[in-house]
């Protein structure tokens, strides 16, 4: 909504920025020098990856184990995040 009259702001419609906000919501921004600003997961996937790195250091899980366990939380972390922002334009469209 626009600041003066309360109309939807058309530059960006509230459905998709409802989508961005909890996109965004979930996820940690860090500033690093020389790199510039790195997005990271949520705590609670930087857990898990974390507790598979360190399954993996102490030789509890082998490392393809870890690699497939990774990549499988990523793809489903990504199709979660594609589902909101998926609602967020059939919101602004409706």
């Amino acid at each position: 909504m626009s600041a003066t009259n309360g109309a939807p702001d058309a530059s960006h419609p509230r459905g998709q920025k409802a989508a961005d906000k909890a996109t965004e919501k979930n996820s940690v921004r860090v500033s690093v020098p020389m790199i510039g600003t790195v997005t990271l997961p949520p705590a609670e996937n930087l857990a898990f990856l974390g507790g598979i790195a360190l399954l993996t250091a102490l030789e509890v899980i082998e490392w393809p184990v870890a690699v497939a366990l990774a990549a499988g939380h990523a793809l489903a972390t990504r199709t979660h995040n594609k589902i909101v922002q998926d609602f967020g334009k059939a919101l602004e469209e409706a």
